[in-house]
């Protein structure tokens, strides 16, 4: 009989982490952020719940992580640029809301986003996890615009990338309107229009 082979330890740490990551994400969507433990991780993922704690000091740890999985990675592609700034960026905000209203994304976003108020640590690793790759990729095609004479020079890219981004998180987080791509597609436009040279703005 032939030797049986067991699993490299490297292959079954590797099964075990991405059962945890899928475990996470299916809880906060079957029970909430507020009554997942790590306890239902552990049983749900077939490990140990020491197992966990090894690579993980808290649930809002293994919710960052399981949603940065879901979402990829955290090295978004560069932002298309055709030269029309405002087709990009109405591209790009509409698949923005897309995520934003995936429940899949939805609901541990806004699990990281409760628990990040109380948590500085988490919510430096939220940001530089998962916003600040998509917030500098904005940036540069801004910056790309700004040396093609599409956006007004001085004008600050940081303050400018939130102009945009804001009003989606803003309507997102507080329910304050339905979150829609004509909403998507209306911010690009005022933007746009805002950040646009004095020389190139229709004159009334």
């Amino acid at each position: 009989m032939g030797e049986v082979k067991t699993p490299e330890p490297s292959r079954r740490s590797e099964r075990s982490h991405q059962a945890i990551l899928t475990a996470a994400v299916e809880l906060v969507g079957e029970v909430g952020y507020a009554r997942l433990t790590i306890e239902a991780i552990a049983a749900r993922a077939g490990v140990g719940k020491q197992t966990i704690y090894r690579w993980w000091p808290s649930k809002g740890a293994v919710v960052l992580d399981a949603f940065v999985s879901l979402s990829g990675g955290n090295e978004p592609a560069a932002l298309p640029d055709t030269g029309d700034l405002e087709a990009d960026l109405k591209m790009v905000l509409r698949a923005t809301v897309e995520e934003l209203t995936d429940p899949r994304f939805e609901l541990p976003s806004r699990a990281l986003t409760a628990e990040s108020q109380s948590d500085p640590a988490l919510s430096q690793q939220f940001v530089e996890a998962v916003l600040r790759p998509h917030l500098t990729a904005i940036q540069e095609r801004l910056r790309a615009a700004q040396r093609a004479g599409q956006v007004a020079k001085g004008v600050d890219l940081s303050v400018a990338v939130e102009l945009i981004v804001g009003p989606l998180f803003h309507r997102w987080l507080l329910r304050t309107a339905p979150l829609t791509k004509a909403y998507a597609d209306t911010v690009a436009e005022l933007a746009v229009a805002a950040l646009r040279p004095a020389s190139r703005k229709p004159r009334g």
